[in-house]
């Protein structure tokens, strides 16, 4: 358990401005969740993400105008959906535990769960051969050696999108259909090779080999970012898709913010870090260095997940098993050894998706591009939501600039 993420009784209590009594009545009722952190000492500490959070509804009881000022930064959830849940540590995709479907089912059966409600509907949906991307797509594709993988796709997908014309098909089995036609694509395209028999395969046949392991551990890490809920990524493929954009400009407004340095972009934050350490010797000096600057160690820490984010511990989990000897997981190893002595966190799935691209020796940028494919199905997923609510999503600004000047005579 990671101790920044808890408060004591006396604490938790004293941020909610209550008593010690109140406190425990509240956690009988479940809106506090209690842990124990040592089991000797018997004492209970309370989860720091729900105190803040039971404190904001009281404030917003207060103070409605401050629930709408909070809402869009990590407060009262805003708009619904019956995709994904994330709740006691745990990632559901429509109710089924992501960890488990990412062990036992395969990416195209994850898509079609979360786009028809119905994982079995996989093998029908992606039952048409995969075709070669078209002439106009691989002339382009052609000039942008080169560049990342996830630049590639916002370059190519604009290409792509204007010659799918059955993608202004907003209905949602033809959206469906739009998304199975979509996702190999992609695959086909960070990968900068031809589809082999699935999305997992594609990654695998171009950038590990045989590697026997390395299938499997791909899949599960596509299935595991397939979606997280509405992070700022899935909320701007909804509003992209709200003002009626064909599937192809959700993905590309959804890849847009994936690529910032406080979400996706974080995955090469931390890759940064793992590749100027070359020995388990140097982890300890560079930790220790960039705690004295004031300087975090990235990748580590997700609010969601106090005690431990549940993806990242299924990638770990897999790495363990089949790489124990390579040096790269030997590395994040003491990484993750040192920060959480320092900083009392544990990995995130980014930490996770670096080391995973360092074990297997992935090219540059292959860490986002690898998040980016899996959390288009999610994109796509709260597209047909969202069409089928066939509302724009058109939030008013409260104006705080310059107050109009009276017109001169």
């Amino acid at each position: 358990m990671a101790k920044g993420q808890f408060l004591s009784a006396r604490e938790a209590a004293a941020e909610l401005g209550i008593t010690l009594p109140t406190l425990y009545a509240y956690v009988s009722r479940g809106l506090i969740h209690s842990h124990t952190l040592d089991i000797k000492q018997r004492t209970r500490h309370y989860a720091r993400e729900d105190v803040e959070q039971l404190k904001a509804r009281q404030e917003a009881r207060r103070s409605p105008t401050k629930l709408v000022e909070t809402a869009l930064q990590w407060g009262t959830p805003v708009m619904d959906s019956a995709i994904t849940l994330i709740e006691d540590g745990r990632l559901y995709y429509r109710g089924c535990d992501a960890v488990e479907l990412a062990q036992q089912h395969s990416v195209e059966y994850v898509a079609s769960l979360l786009w028809t409600g119905d994982g079995d509907t996989a093998q029908a949906l992606f039952r048409l051969p995969v075709p070669p991307l078209t002439p106009q797509v691989q002339a382009v594709q052609a000039q942008l050696r080169g560049m990342l993988p996830v630049e590639r796709l916002m370059a190519l997908l604009p290409v792509m999108g204007s010659q799918d014309l059955l993608a202004y098909d907003l209905r949602p089995q033809a959206v469906v259909q739009t998304g199975a036609r979509l996702l190999p694509q992609l695959a086909m395209i960070v990968s900068d090779g031809p589809f082999v028999d699935d999305v997992a395969t594609t990654l695998q046949h171009r950038w590990c080999g045989d590697d026997p392991y390395a299938r499997e551990l791909l899949k599960m890490a596509l299935i595991v970012c397939t979606d997280h809920e509405l992070n700022v990524s899935a909320f701007t493929a909804r509003c992209v898709a709200s003002a009626g954009a064909t599937p192809y400009g959700a993905v590309i407004g959804g890849l847009a913010a994936l690529q910032g340095i406080k979400h996706g972009g974080y995955t090469e934050r931390v890759a940064a870090f793992l590749r100027e350490l070359h020995t388990v010797s140097e982890v300890r000096p560079a930790v220790v260095e960039r705690i004295k600057r004031g300087e975090e160690i990235p990748g580590f820490g997700q609010r969601l997940y106090p005690a431990g984010d549940p993806r990242a511990r299924l990638l770990f989990q897999w790495l363990h098993e089949h790489y124990a000897a390579a040096p790269a997981l030997q590395i994040a190893t003491a990484v993750i050894a040192e920060a959480e002595a320092l900083q009392h966190e544990p990995p995130t799935i980014d930490f996770a998706l670096a080391t995973l691209a360092a074990v297997l020796r992935l090219p540059v940028g292959a860490g986002i591009a690898l998040f980016a494919v899996g959390r288009s199905i999610g994109w796509i997923g709260h597209a047909i939501e969202q069409y089928q609510t066939q509302q724009l999503i058109r939030p008013r600004a409260r104006y705080v600039g310059e107050a109009p000047r009276q017109q001169l005579e």
